[in-house]
């Protein structure tokens, strides 16, 4: 008897990206695509909707991040294996996802065959990662930033001012200075806007 195919759905914000993965991965006879979403915020729902055995996770999407969503999918549908697929191989990211619950972890630019044979493996059980990001991981440091550290540092992406943020986060503006002048000395930078892109490069928003 043939087993039935691995259900997978994609969350990518890229269109093109987007159907391009659908396409070369509905080529393969095991696999088959189920859904599609394209905003962070629509992730959760789609899973509930659709339960798919294999969820294709972008970290970037609109609305929000895909790191955010991987607890609460493993949580609400632990059948459903997550496999991040980014453009941000960063270490940083490669440890929040897995201490989330992801099962896998590549980068884009990996061949479609890889990202198959990824899928096939995690649906067996195996953790499947991008070696040369593993090795990275094994020697970066973890975040030294509070969870509200790392919240009002990245609220202030946007250019948002200490009252923005404040209004925002229902803090005080010098709580906030607070937590941004402590973001700015653990990242050892001058300022925040130095603070968040050291932050981002390390995979620690």
């Amino acid at each position: 008897m043939t087993p039935e195919p691995v259900r997978i759905m994609i969350a990518e914000d890229q269109g093109m990206m987007r159907s391009a993965l659908s396409l070369l991965l509905e080529l393969e006879l095991d696999l088959t695509m189920v859904g599609e979403v394209a905003r962070g915020d629509e992730v959760v729902e789609a899973v509930r909707a659709v339960r798919p055995d294999v969820l294709l996770l972008d970290i970037e999407l609109p609305g929000r991040s895909g790191l955010d969503i991987i607890g609460e999918v493993a949580a609400m549908e632990p059948a459903c294996s997550v496999i991040v697929v980014t453009t941000f191989g960063r270490p940083g990211y490669l440890r929040r996802a897995m201490e989330a619950g992801a099962r896998g972890f590549l980068v884009k630019d990996d061949p479609i065959e890889r990202l198959a044979a990824a899928i096939r493996r995690v649906r067996s059980g195996e953790v499947v990662v991008d070696p040369t990001l593993a090795l990275q991981a094994l020697s970066a440091t973890s975040s030294p930033l509070t969870d509200r550290e790392r919240e009002v540092l990245s609220e202030s992406a946007d250019g948002a001012t200490v009252s923005d943020i404040s209004r925002r986060l229902h803090l005080s503006p010098s709580t906030v200075r607070n937590y941004l002048s402590s973001a700015i000395g653990k990242t050892s930078t001058r300022n925040r806007a130095e603070a968040l892109g050291v932050a981002r490069d390390r995979g620690w928003l």
